[in-house]
Parts: C-alpha cells; sequence; structure tokens
C-alpha cells in the first residue's frame, strides 16, 4: 500500500530525517525513530519479505494490547495509519500520545518474526517570546534602552522535551557570541552598566535536544543616553554679509537632539527674518537679515531628546543688542610722540566688529594697522596707536566705529599735536630768576636796616672774636674800621657802639 502523493524519495527523508543511531531504549528495542507533532513518520519494518501472508503493528507488546493496524484490515480514508510497501507503518499529524513502543509482527508461511521500534515525538521549540526591558521600539522595531538603567533580557519558549536556550551578541561588523546558554523553557540575563559598545543584534535560540530544531528570535538593540546639562545659546556675526547668526548647542547626549529656535512663542523657522537654517549634530543654527528692530528681541532655543519625552523641554536664551560706546574725547600729541587712542563696546550683542575712521571728511575710509599706526583689540576695547604724531598729518577727528547686525554706534575723539617744549631751558630761566630774586631782597633790606649787620658783629665779638688795633688808634675807631671791613658799611661815630 503506497501513500497517495508521496514519492519513493519523500518516504526515504521522512524515514531518515530524524532517525538516530541505535541505543538503548526500552528492553528489546531495536530502533529509535523521532517525529515531530503534527507531521509524519514511517516505521519501518525491518527484515519484512515481500510475500508476508500478514503484517501487524501493535502500539506495545503483542499479546499485551490488541493490534494497531494490520494488512488484513480496511481503515476509514481519513484515518492517520496506513502501510507502505505492505510493511511499513505511515503516521501522519503525530501527536505527543503517538510516542512509545511499537512492535512490527510479520507472518510468513507460519513463520513469526518480531521488530521493535521506539517513537519519540518532540515539540517545538515553538511560541517564543523576547523581552527586552526596560525599552522601547522605534517605528522600525529597533529597541533602544537608557544606559543607566539595569537591563533584563528574558527569553521563553514551548518545547518538548526542555530546549537548550541561550543568547548571543553580534556588535556591527562582528561575529556573533554566546553570552549564556541554560536548559530550560526560560532564560533570563541582566546586564549593567550599558555603553555604547553594547549596540547590536541580540539574539535568543531555543533548540529542541530530540529533534534538533532551533527557533530564534533577533532584537536590535541600542544603547541611548540624554545630554547631561542644559543646552547653551549664543548670537554673533556671520563671517560674509552683515547677518545675525543664532548658535544653539546641546552635546553629550546620543543620539543627538532635536533643536529649535522660537521668538515670542512662535517657530523662528517661520518667520521673514530667517535666511537659512543648518542643523549637524548637537548645534542648530539659524542665519537672520540685519534689521535694526532686532535690537531688544529675545530669542529662545527650546531642545528635546528622546529620553527626555513627557518631560520640561530644557531652554536658553538670547537676547539681541545694538552696540553702545565709551571713548576720551579729548586727546594731545607732541609733535614726534606716542598716543593711544581708546574705544571700549560697553554693551552688545552680538559682538560689535569695532574699526577707526579717519575723520568725518573720508567717512568710510577705514584705518588699516601698518606704518605708523596700530590697531589692536582685547575683549570689548580696541585702541588706535599712532607713533611719530605729525601735526600736518594727524591732528583731527577720529571715528570709533562699532556695528552688529542689531545696529551701528559711532564716536569721536579729537586728536591735538603740540610743539614739544624745551625744558633744561624753563628750568635754567626758573632758577635764574629765583636767583635774583633773593639778591634783590637781601639788598633791600641791607638797605633799609644796617644795625641786622651790627648785630650780627657783636655776636661774633661775643663769641670771642678779636678785633686787630694798631698802636696809637682808639678802641673805638678800631672797632668802627672791623665794623667796616665786616659789614662794608660806613658807621658814623654816633652809631658805633662799644659792646659791652
Amino acid at each position: 500500500m503506497r501513500v497517495p502523493g508521496w514519492s519513493p524519495a519523500a518516504l526515504l527523508l521522512a524515514a531518515c530525517l530524524w532517525r538516530l543511531p541505535p541505543g538503548r531504549g526500552a528492553a528489546g528495542t531495536e530502533e529509535v525513530i523521532v517525529g515531530e507533532v503534527g507531521k509524519s513518520v514511517v516505521l519501518v519494518c525491518r527484515n519484512a519479505s515481500k510475500q508476508a501472508d500478514e503484517v501487524d503493528w501493535f502500539h506495545g507488546n503483542p499479546g499485551a494490547v490488541p493490534p494497531l493496524f494490520s494488512s488484513n484490515a480496511t481503515l476509514p480514508k481519513d484515518a492517520r495509519l496506513s502501510l507502505v510497501d505492505n510493511s511499513s507503518l505511515h503516521i501522519s499529524a503525530l501527536r505527543p500520545q503517538d510516542g512509545g513502543n511499537y512492535t512490527c509482527k510479520e507472518v510468513l508461511n507460519e513463520t513469526v518474526r518480531e521488530h521493535r521500534v521506539q517513537l519519540l515525538v518532540a515539540s517545538g521549540p515553538s511560541n517564543m517570546t523576547v523581552s527586552i526591558s526596560p525599552a522601547a521600539a522605534l517605528p522600525n522595531g529597533t529597541v533602544y534602552v537608557d544606559k543607566r538603567d539595569a537591563v533584563m533580557f528574558s527569553c521563553t519558549s514551548n518545547s518538548h522535551p526542555e530546549p537548550t536556550m541561550g543568547w548571543t551578541f553580534q556588535p556591527p561588523s562582528s561575529a556573533p557570541e554566546t553570552f549564556t546558554e541554560v536548559n530550560g523553557t526560560s532564560t533570563v540575563c541582566i546586564l549593567q552598566n550599558l555603553s555604547l559598545h553594547f549596540q547590536g543584534n541580540y539574539s535568543c535560540t531555543a533548540r529542541n535536544p530530540l529533534s534538533g530544531r532551533s527557533e530564534t528570535s533577533t532584537k536590535e538593540l541600542l544603547v541611548y543616553y540624554p545630554p547631561p546639562s542644559v543646552p547653551r545659546c549664543w548670537a554673533q556675526t556671520a563671517q560674509v554679509g552683515l547677518m545675525l547668526q543664532l548658535f544653539c548647542n546641546w552635546p553629550g547626549g546620543y543620539p543627538h537632539p532635536v533643536l529649535g529656535w522660537t521668538e515670542e512663542g512662535r517657530d523662528l523657522e517661520n518667520s521673514s527674518w530667517v535666511v537659512n537654517a543648518t542643523g549637524t549634530g548637537d548645534t542648530h543654527v539659524e542665519t537672520l537679515s540685519s534689521s535694526r528692530l532686532l535690537h531688544g528681541k529675545e530669542f529662545k532655543c527650546v531642545g528635546s531628546h528622546i529620553l527626555k519625552q513627557g518631560k520640561a523641554e530644557p531652554t536658553c536664551t538670547v537676547q539681541i543688542k545694538a552696540p553702545s560706546l565709551a571713548t576720551e574725547p579729548l586727546k594731545t600729541c607732541f609733535v614726534g610722540g606716542t598716543v593711544s587712542l581708546m574705544c571700549q563696546v560697553m554693551e552688545s550683542n552680538p559682538p560689535a566688529r569695532i574699526s577707526w575712521l579717519r575723520n568725518v571728511s573720508q567717512p568710510e575710509v577705514e584705518i588699516q594697522p601698518g606704518g605708523r599706526y596700530l590697531v589692536t583689540q582685547e575683549g570689548s576695547v580696541s585702541n588706535l596707536t599712532i607713533q611719530n604724531c605729525s601735526h600736518d598729518a594727524d591732528e583731527g577727528y577720529y571715528v570709533c566705529k562699532a556695528e552688529n547686525p542689531a545696529g551701528l554706534k559711532e564716536a569721536y575723539v579729537s586728536l591735538t599735536v603740540k610743539k614739544p617744549v624745551n625744558i633744561v631751558g624753563v628750568v635754567g630761566a626758573v632758577v635764574v630768576l629765583l636767583l635774583l630774586g633773593v639778591l634783590v631782597i637781601s639788598g633791600i633790606i641791607l638797605y633799609y636796616n644796617p644795625l641786622l649787620c651790627l648785630k650780627g658783629m657783636v655776636s661774633a665779638l661775643g663769641a670771642g672774636t678779636e678785633v686787630p688795633r694798631e698802636p696809637g688808634t682808639c678802641i673805638a675807631d678800631q672797632e668802627r674800621m672791623a665794623w667796616l671791613s665786616l659789614c662794608g658799611t660806613v658807621c658814623n661815630t654816633g652809631d658805633c657802639v662799644r659792646p659791652v
């Protein structure tokens, strides 16, 4: 009897597909056959003769159980049992209860021969479920986790007998690696302190040890982490053209955050001021056309990250201000000397570009550093240094110009160039005048009060000064002559007083 639709090759494959090497089964077992639930299997009656009078199959030992199938029996068409080549038993749509010991009994010319087969029915693995938690899924099914979390990998599968289950990890462009394997219907693994190196494909495999059939479920895992701080905002002037650029930067997260600029609650990208908008990595830039209306405007950058959904969105703000200046309005330089003109930007956002102009007659001619001119800037302070001052070339007004996309401010500095003064001549003249003044005052005093000299003489005589005397000269005459020699003044006789 042949099974409809089965070719000899298919029957051979069905008979040999799950055949195991002869082993120790139940007592008297000569062969072990493995089948799977829901599939078909052929139990071969070995050494059966095609001229056999009768072939009977028993699910157990003959005599203990009634015949399961006989070559002389007529069965319904929908029966799961049938004979192949009038000897082998074909069972379709296997059930778990079909497993056990089978005996083939052959009768030939009143000679009875038996052949025993053990049928093992395997099921699964099936209904596999894989869980990674806590985690969330992207629209394409890729799973992502927060690297700060302890992540649990769980896998279950139905199988008889119990399967061997294991997890494998395959990083991008690398071979898979098994990191856990157990015998059972479930396996659980917990990973902590994840990093980007743990990104890749995680596969759970369940293998039926009886049938060898396996089932694998794979999930792609991404490891995310949010930026550690808040966004940082600033404004600057574009390198080409006087346009305002708003920068928003929020680094340190993976994947890159989503950044956007708003003004008074409205999306800035829909504003007429916007010329261009670009975003690269952790930075978003909006380029706006220059306008005096920008002064005082406040722009806000709003950041969002996939791991911060449902939480307050971090922000940063930038207020635009036109420049204001402070200068020294009056400066003086001597011919051939050096002078520095200072200009300081007191307030400006974005930082203003500072330039120096010669005077109002040529307001657009910017002074370039070189030669006698040196232009330096440190922070918001700009200095114009003029060396070897010239009255004809350098005296006049200078304009300090500060400009940003929100406005322009100018301040004037007046420079006076003077000829140098002869300091040595001035000092000498002052000394001569002082000496002349001293002499004049001394003469006047001596002329109107000569007794000052006499008092000085008396003091000298009282200190022991001895006036030389000539023989025959009176003391009064000798003293008068001494006083004359000392004072240089002619004293009258009546004015000479002998010291006591």
